[in-house]
């Protein structure tokens, strides 16, 4: 269970980014966090990851306050986070070399599982955006972690590459993982979040939790309940713009 507590955070130059935020993720659940630009989702992803101290509030995973990066807990930033002078596989293997535990032929399965095997020899520079992407999941999955978090993983990908990962994001759900996702894309908020917690603008504060069972499911997409979740999800978020 990923519990978060009334997280507040106010950063040293003033700005308040997080007000009173509190929601709950239960362990192997799926969570979409969606909300205007620039209202704290990615502050509030690294508190999550035990990467930034919060002002106030705090966070718990299965009984332990967080204070500090997990083991059992990976992140994927939005810019991918790769070091442009490792090769693929290099970077893959970085997490798993720093614990000392490093498992080539583990890393070499996942770069074949993600389609990446003859390019475990490439850089960062030579892979198209949605390559690049997969060897930051590859990077995440390798620490063989319980919760993923996710800031807006798939956003530089074309539509066809997108739901693709989407689909494999699907795959890793339904292996037992926690999923957190940070998103501007209310489709894919949808499509992927069993919970969807709906943010205010900066500072940002919870405005709606909502529950959403048939996300999982690959032919939710086509549904038509699908399409009535995303008007509910699009119409919070206009009243959130308008004020």
């Amino acid at each position: 269970m990923l519990e978060v507590i009334r997280l507040k955070k106010v950063y040293e130059d003033g700005t308040e980014a997080l007000r009173e935020v509190s929601f709950s993720v239960r362990e192997g659940e799926t969570c979409s966090i969606i909300g205007p630009s620039g209202c704290g989702k990615t502050t509030l992803l690294l508190i999550l990851a035990g990467l930034l101290k919060p002002t106030a509030g705090e966070v718990w995973v299965n009984g332990e306050r967080i204070t500090r990066p997990r083991r059992e807990t990976a992140l994927i930033l939005q810019d991918y986070g790769l070091f442009p002078w490792k090769t693929v596989y290099e970077n893959v293997a970085l997490g798993l070399k720093l614990r000392g535990c490093e498992d080539g032929s583990f890393v070499k399965e996942l770069l074949r599982r993600l389609g990446l095997a003859s390019f475990e020899r490439h850089y960062p520079r030579q892979l198209s955006g949605g390559m690049q992407q997969r060897v930051a999941i590859a990077r995440a999955l390798a620490l063989r972690p319980k919760i993923l978090l996710c800031d807006e993983p798939f956003s530089s990908l074309d539509a066809l590459t997108r739901e693709s990962m989407q689909n494999f994001m699907l795959k890793l759900w339904h292996s037992g993982v926690t999923f957190v996702l940070v998103t501007h894309n209310i489709e894919e908020a949808v499509f992927l979040g069993r919970k969807i917690v709906v943010l205010s603008q900066r500072p940002a504060e919870v405005v709606k939790i909502l529950g959403n069972p048939r996300a999982g499911d690959p032919l939710y997409r086509s549904a038509e309940d699908f399409f009535e979740k995303c008007r509910e999800v699009r119409g919070i978020l206009r009243d959130v713009l308008e004020g």
